[in-house]
């Protein structure tokens, strides 16, 4: 992961948020690579191992099974932790379609992470400390109501853990884990369980 040179600059209008927010909408990021923003500076995800995209295509498959047809599936979407002025681009994010339809076709703008009911991140070598911590925070203070970490480099080796009942101090009340092979239950409203055996390591 590569720091991009774009860093808070508060101008004359002392506003950092916006500046960088008008950045990364100009930003021409190359193909397969993510621009986020974090602690004041926009960073360039380099493009995921292949392994972890087929984590990302097995768990999107699992989930179609028992989705609404009210909620939508995406990758590559940008969201806003309000109380945090980050923005992240998660692996995957649940999402109610009406937003995604009412979105402004004019401008790249993010979507609100307190709209998404679930988000997923898969760890990469490079990562991983900042999906376990960063992310972890950021969606809880958000609101998002489940959080996916899908970590292959857990020291006690790979593990699924889905995070619940997020709280505005960055934490979340409940969490359940199991190592790659064990199933994992997803709450309602997807009623589904996640098979992570044939995930790969």
């Amino acid at each position: 992961m590569t720091a991009a040179m774009v860093e808070s600059d508060q101008g004359s209008e002392g506003r950092p948020w916006e500046y960088l927010l008008r950045t990364w909408q100009e930003l021409d990021v190359p193909e397969g690579w993510r621009a986020e923003i974090d602690e004041g500076q926009i960073v360039l995800v380099s493009p995921p191992h292949a392994h972890h995209n087929g984590i990302a295509e097995m768990v999107q498959r699992l989930l179609y099974r028992g989705l609404p047809d009210a909620l939508g599936i995406y990758r590559t979407l940008g969201v806003h932790v309000a109380p945090l002025d980050k923005l992240y681009v998660p692996d995957l994010v649940v999402m109610p379609t009406e937003l995604i339809a009412a979105a402004d076709p004019e401008a790249s703008d993010p979507m609100d992470a307190s709209e998404a009911l679930l988000i997923v991140e898969i760890t990469s070598r490079g990562n991983a400390r900042e999906d376990r911590t960063k992310k972890y925070r950021a969606y809880a203070r958000a609101g998002v109501p489940m959080y996916v970490l899908i970590d292959r480099f857990d020291t006690r080796g790979a593990m699924t853990t889905l995070f619940t009942e997020p709280n505005e101090d960055g934490t979340y009340k409940r969490s359940d884990a199991v190592p790659f092979g064990k199933p994992l239950p997803l709450p309602e409203p997807f009623d589904v369980t996640l098979l992570t055996d044939g995930f790969p390591g």
